[in-house]
């Protein structure tokens, strides 16, 4: 979606999609918008509660019929078991999505993790292809005036331009750029607690060869789950920057994480979006 600043400030109700990488503020950008008249849409929390549900639900249980005590009471239907996600806690999320690695320490086998990837992709097609009925659904049921979809870290890895163009349609789309200065830190925190992450296909394998190479593992049951994760990270990273760019620059607008961070209430947030549509069009 193409428009003027003035045809932006203008735009009675307001859709935008947030596009960054994990840590650039999207959630944090959204929460500093009203409550009562922003629908904070979350692509992630829309995969875990509607697409993932049930194979994240069969995880957990699997783990717990591994122990004796949980075992019985799940055949029994003593107890059941609900994962408890929100938009500010999707560990069931990534938990699900595991890492690649040493069985006994709870890594998953290549075969495993890529059957789980390939849920997750289809999943996170299906979440942004949900974005229209859920604009309608905001302001027909629930009378919000303006909607924000905080798109997950991995949109850009879908490779799917149906969605994109999905997207562009509908939602006024705004990519976070993240400054050089915090890059590093960024890369630094998730080595330092690693989180499961969504993959393409053929990055995951290129870099898990060349990882298994470098370290000299020769099958992936010798990998510390942590240890690929850590590594790759910063690969990835460097991965997902043009394909952002990319994006932005068919089909919306680009800020700073530095001018996000600057954001403390709804005007200062249509200034920054008017002042990036202003940018690209000079």
């Amino acid at each position: 979606m193409r428009m003027t600043p003035q045809q932006f400030l203008d735009w009675e109700s307001k859709s935008i999609t947030l596009l960054a990488m994990s840590g650039a503020g999207k959630t944090t950008l959204s929460a500093k918008l009203p409550r009562d008249k922003w629908f904070h849409y979350s692509g992630d929390y829309r995969i875990g509660t509607k697409y993932l549900e049930e194979p994240i639900l069969d995880n957990i249980k699997q783990q717990a019929m591994g122990v004796p005590f949980l075992r019985d009471l799940l055949k029994s239907d003593s107890i059941y078991i609900c994962s408890n996600i929100t938009v500010e806690n999707l560990a069931p999320v990534s938990s699900f999505l595991g890492k690649i690695g040493d069985p006994a320490k709870g890594g998953l086998s290549q075969a495993e993790f890529k059957r789980r990837q390939a849920l997750h992709h289809q999943a996170e097609i299906a979440a942004m292809n949900d974005v229209p009925d859920f604009i309608h659904k905001a302001e027909d049921i629930y009378g919000y005036k303006h909607f924000i979809n905080d798109a997950g870290g991995s949109v850009c890895e879908l490779d799917c331009p149906e969605v994109l163009e999905n997207l562009a349609k509908h939602t006024l789309i705004v990519y976070i750029k993240i400054p050089p200065a915090l890059e590093q830190t960024i890369i630094d925190r998730a080595k330092k607690d690693p989180k499961p992450l969504y993959y393409r296909p053929e990055f995951v394998d290129e870099k898990l060869t060349q990882f298994m190479r470098e370290r000299g593992y020769s099958s992936t049951d010798q990998i510390p789950p942590d240890e690929f994760v850590s590594w790759v990270f910063p690969e990835l990273f460097k991965a997902r920057v043009p394909r952002y760019e990319a994006i932005a620059a068919q089909y919306g607008y680009t800020i700073s994480a530095d001018e996000t961070a600057k954001v403390n209430n709804e005007d200062d947030f249509m200034r920054l979006i008017a002042e990036a549509i202003a940018r690209q069009q000079s």
